[in-house]
C-alpha cells in the first residue's frame, strides 16, 4: 500500500519494482494489495513487478470500496459489496495483476447494506469460475466471519493487530482457531510507530493518512512512547530492533498468523525479515504481556467515520 498511496506521495516505480524483486529473492512469497490503493496503481505495480515470478508467489487483493466518487479516497464514496460490483472489481484486478486467477480475494470492509451470505455467494461463484482461488475477509467481526464461512469457506482474515492494537484477541482469534482460518495482521508495526523511530515531534505530510489519525497526534505519540521503551528494552536483550521484537511477538502468538509489514526501503525489508531469527521464549512473552498490560494506548486507531466501517 505504502508504495503507491497513504504514506506520503507515491514512490518511484522502478525503485519499488527493484524492492519487490529483492523481497522475492530474500524468500518473501506473499504479497498484499487492493484496488483502492492508488486507486488501482498499486495493483498495476504489483502485477508488473511480480509477473516474472508467476506460480512462485501468492498475491492477495481486495474489493469492497465504491471507487466511483470524484476523489476516490477509501471511505469517501463508502463501501460497495453488491455481487455485480464484486464481479466487476475482480475483472479489473485480474487485468491489473496480469493473472488469470486471484490467489486470495478479500472483502476489504464489511458492507452493512449487503448480507454477508450474498457476498460469500458471489465469491463462491468466482471460485467456481476459476477466477479466484481463496476467499478472505478484512476487519470483520466473529459472527460475520461465521456466517460467511458457512456459505464459502474463509481462508484468511486480515485485521489490524499488533502490540498496540489487540482487539482481535477477544473474539476473532478464538473463532479463527476453531474454524481453521488463517490470520493476517496488517500494520503489524503500528503504521511505523512500533519501529521506535517516532516521537511527539514527528510531523506528517498532508498526503500521509497518519496526519488524520487520533493515535498520531503529538500528545498521543508522547503518551504511547512507553510501549517503545518496552520494545527497546527487550530488543537490547535480544540484540534486535524494536520492529523485530514487534514482529517476533506476532509470529510467536500462533503458527497460523502471517503478518504483512510494508516498507519502501531495502534496509527495512531486511530488518523485517530478520525478525524470523528472533526467538522469544515463553518467559519473554509473559514479560511483554505483563508490561504491555500496564500501558494504556492513547488515541483511537481511526477517525470515527472509518472506525464505523470496521468490525461489523
Amino acid at each position: 500500500m505504502g508504495m503507491s498511496f497513504s504514506y506520503g506521495p507515491p514512490k518511484d516505480k522502478q525503485e519499488m519494482t527493484k524492492l519487490l524483486h529483492a523481497a522475492v529473492d530474500l524468500g518473501i512469497t506473499f504479497f498484499d494489495t487492493a484496488e483502492v490503493y492508488g486507486p488501482f496503481t498499486n495493483e498495476e505495480l504489483v502485477g508488473e513487478a511480480l509477473a516474472p515470478y508467476r506460480g512462485k508467489v501468492v498475491i492477495a487483493t481486495k474489493f469492497g470500496f465504491d471507487l466511483s466518487g470524484k476523489d476516490n479516497k477509501p471511505g469517501a464514496a463508502g463501501v460497495n459489496s453488491k455481487p455485480e460490483h464484486i464481479k466487476q472489481a475482480v475483472e479489473g484486478s485480474l487485468k491489473r495483476l496480469k493473472v488469470q486467477t486471484i490467489d486470495l480475494l478479500y472483502q476489504h470492509r464489511v458492507d452493512p447494506n449487503v448480507p454477508i451470505e450474498d457476498v460469500a455467494g458471489a465469491v463462491k461463484e468466482l471460485i467456481q469460475a476459476g477466477k479466484v482461488k481463496h476467499f478472505g475477509m478484512s476487519e470483520a467481526a466473529a459472527k460475520t466471519i461465521r456466517r460467511a464461512h458457512a456459505v464459502q469457506p474463509v481462508t484468511a482474515v486480515q485485521s489490524e493487530y499488533s502490540l498496540w492494537t489487540r482487539g482481535p484477541e477477544a473474539e476473532v482469534l478464538p473463532t479463527l482457531e476453531e474454524l481453521g482460518i488463517g490470520f493476517v495482521p496488517y500494520s503489524p508495526l503500528g503504521k511505523g510507530f512500533l519501529t521506535g523511530k517516532m516521537d511527539e515531534n514527528k510531523t506528517f505530510d498532508s498526503t500521509d493518512f497518519r496526519s488524520t489519525l487520533p493515535r498520531f497526534t503529538p500528545e498521543a505519540l508522547k503518551a504511547n512512547q512507553a510501549l517503545i521503551d518496552l520494545l527497546g528494552s527487550i530488543a537490547k536483550r535480544k540484540n534486535a530492533t524494536p520492529a523485530q521484537i514487534a514482529l517476533a511477538w506476532l509470529l510467536a502468538q500462533k503458527p497460523w498468523i502471517a503478518p504483512i509489514p510494508g516498507t519502501t526501503k531495502p534496509n527495512r525489508l531486511e530488518e523485517n525479515i530478520g525478525a524470523l531469527t528472533v526467538e522469544l521464549t515463553a518467559e519473554d512473552l509473559r514479560d511483554i504481556d505483563s508490561a504491555a498490560s500496564k500501558i494504556k494506548v492513547e488515541g483511537a486507531r481511526y477517525p470515527e467515520k472509518l472506525e464505523r466501517m470496521t468490525g461489523l
